[in-house]
């Protein structure tokens, strides 16, 4: 099977100024995720895609292939569903075709070696139309314990009229975590959906997490980076 690693990673961002090419302990965000990418033994090919020359170049510094994003798909409001389908029709248009893609979100930069891997392997062996890496909802967060309002009252997130009374008894639950999302071509052009019917899930390790929106999730991944062997 072949599996195209893409890579997002637009020029600009409000929450963290030029996050992707900002220095992390000393390396540019986005090649965190390149090095992770590169370690696979399952990804076919890696591109970078970006509307930013900078970002560009440092891809190809590390010898990976670029795509040049439109601005129309580089705004704040830009979906990632449509950057990943405009990629891959411009590829199917030069006789390029993948089975199956892994975003690979440079926000999210600490991924175990292997990990990939890892996450591809459970994809390949079990036909899901998609796999997502997650971590569990700690307890106090379990939806069947979190309300959401409607008309004015609460009511319980998951539609329930009995809340779980023992934490024991409440069901797993889990996030996305943002490090991985692998989904088959076909679901993603013809139902534009990085899920599909059936999605297989890959617990991360927790020490691991940490995903960059904010100036104090920089904060926090600088020092897991001092921590953290890739």
């Amino acid at each position: 099977m072949k599996i195209l690693a893409l890579i997002p990673a637009r020029g600009g961002s409000k929450g963290v100024p030029r996050k992707n090419i900002k220095l992390l302990n000393g390396i540019p965000l986005i090649e965190y995720t390149i090095y992770a990418a590169k370690n696979s033994k399952l990804i076919t090919d890696i591109i970078v895609n970006s509307d930013d020359d900078e970002i560009l170049e440092i891809a190809q510094k590390n010898k990976v292939s670029i795509f040049k994003r439109s601005r129309d798909l580089a705004t704040d409001t830009s979906a990632s569903i449509d950057v990943v389908c405009d990629t891959l029709q411009q590829l199917q248009s030069q006789n390029k075709f993948y089975d199956a893609i892994i975003l690979l979100q440079p926000t999210s930069p600490f991924r175990p070696i292997g990990f990939i891997d890892e996450a591809i392997e459970k994809f390949l062996n079990n036909g899901f139309d998609s796999l997502i890496s997650v971590l569990e909802v700690p307890h106090e967060y379990n939806p069947h314990w979190t309300f959401e309002l409607k008309d004015n009252q609460l009511q319980i997130a998951t539609g329930e009229k009995e809340i779980i009374k023992r934490r024991q008894d409440l069901p797993k639950t889990y996030f996305r975590d943002g490090s991985i999302y692998i989904t088959k071509t076909e679901v993603l052009l013809n139902q534009k959906t990085f899920y599909g019917q059936s999605i297989g899930y890959i617990e991360s390790n927790p020490d691991y997490y940490c995903n960059i929106d904010t100036l104090k999730d920089w904060e926090v991944a600088e020092s897991k980076a001092k921590q953290i062997i890739l």
